[in-house]
């Protein structure tokens, strides 16, 4: 697990965030501050197709976006410096996207209404209850569908599935389907099921 040491953004010092102390250093705390201003301000009110609009207020922030990429206003993105998305790639209203790590979503990945992509835990062997975090991974035409929760360090394989608030923290296979808390492969899933229209596979290259 990456330590809150490894990464630049994270309070440098003794004072442990369980005895009060910022988890964040006093920058990143303000670059946050001013991200989630202006994504009230600018994108959490415009209607759905205004996803241009709203790739481009994510992009002033870090995160790179491929233009067909979709961003719900009502999702929740904890810091665009950490979002990559592919073609086509999409987070559904009221995903919570908590990416103190990294989070990739390749081209037609699919996170649905109300999941949690959640990179970060907390060292329970610490004193201190420092935070950790592990990037999360979800490969071409995977779906994280409605309520679903996956945890840090997560790879879900090409055209991989879980299930409505089906739990995970765990690889998921490519072409399966899991579904459950804890999740537990469920079945398969075709390739065929997955494929691209071909007005819009040229573009997902």
């Amino acid at each position: 697990m990456q330590s809150r040491y490894e990464d630049p953004t994270f309070e440098a010092g003794t004072t442990l965030p369980r005895f009060g102390g910022p988890t964040f250093a006093l920058r990143f705390r303000l670059m946050r501050l001013l991200w989630m201003i202006a994504w009230l301000a600018l994108a959490r009110w415009t209607p759905p197709p205004l996803r241009r609009w709203r790739n481009t207020v994510l992009r002033l922030f870090g995160a790179r976006l491929h233009a067909t990429a979709i961003v719900h206003a009502k999702a929740i993105v904890w810091w665009p410096g950490n979002l990559e998305m592919g073609a086509f790639a999409s987070l559904g209203p009221g995903v919570i996207c908590y990416n103190v790590a990294p989070v990739r979503l390749h081209a037609f990945a699919i996170v649905s209404q109300r999941a949690h992509l959640c990179t970060g835990s907390h060292n329970v062997q610490d004193s201190g209850f420092e935070l950790v975090s592990r990037p999360i991974e979800l490969r071409a035409n995977s779906w994280i569908a409605a309520e679903a929760f996956v945890g840090p360090g997560v790879i879900a394989g090409e055209g991989a599935v879980l299930g409505a608030r089906g739990v995970t923290v765990k690889l998921m296979e490519a072409w399966t389907i899991y579904a459950g808390n804890p999740a537990r492969p469920v079945g398969n899933r075709t390739p065929a099921a997955a494929a691209a229209h071909p007005s819009t596979a040229a573009s997902a290259q």
